[in-house]
């Protein structure tokens, strides 16, 4: 891929290419890093994009954040389901982070899928229940709370948005 500062993903065999991130979303990218792996169990990694996560020979993304196995980490890729994955929505990635990602992530077992939208600003939880997505937690603005899945973890939307740190 030309090193031109787009992410490239490829879906079903078919390149996919979206733009730099914009600082916000990098805002929130950090943040959900930090809280993430201050609570992390040590057979667990969290790692912020650029990680491909390959989910078939004709499918690899490259979501935001992406917690997985330590032993499922190659060295140039997440080999196998990962336990976590977060996108944060973007006018430009916003309809394949809602429809595509989430039903490819769904049907490869993925049994967490977090959604993270700096507009309202909103985190939506989802987990798999009998192979399909639900919405386990949804919280929006000032309100802290403790997510559980993967493991226990304190966030606020409105603090992963904040333009300094609390």
């Amino acid at each position: 891929m030309p090193d031109d500062g787009h992410r490239y993903e490829l879906v079903d065999g078919t390149l996919v290419m979206s733009p730099s991130p914009r600082p916000l979303h990098q805002r929130i990218v950090a943040r959900l890093l930090i809280a993430l792996t201050m609570n992390c169990p040590e057979h667990l990694e969290v790692l912020p994009a650029p990680v491909d996560v390959v989910l078939s020979d004709n499918t690899v993304f490259i979501p935001d954040v992406v917690i997985g196995r330590r032993e499922d980490f190659t060295p140039t890729h997440l080999a196998g389901v990962p336990e976590l994955v977060v996108e944060v929505l973007s006018p430009s990635t916003r309809l394949v982070d809602l429809k595509l990602k989430r039903a490819k992530y769904q049907e490869a077992g993925c049994p967490n899928y977090w959604l993270v939208d700096p507009a309202l600003p909103e985190l939506r939880c989802l987990a798999l229940r009998d192979g399909v997505y639900s919405q386990i937690l949804s919280v929006v603005g000032d309100e802290i709370v403790e997510v559980c899945e993967p493991f226990p973890t304190l966030l606020s939307p409105a603090q992963l948005v904040a333009p300094h740190g609390r």
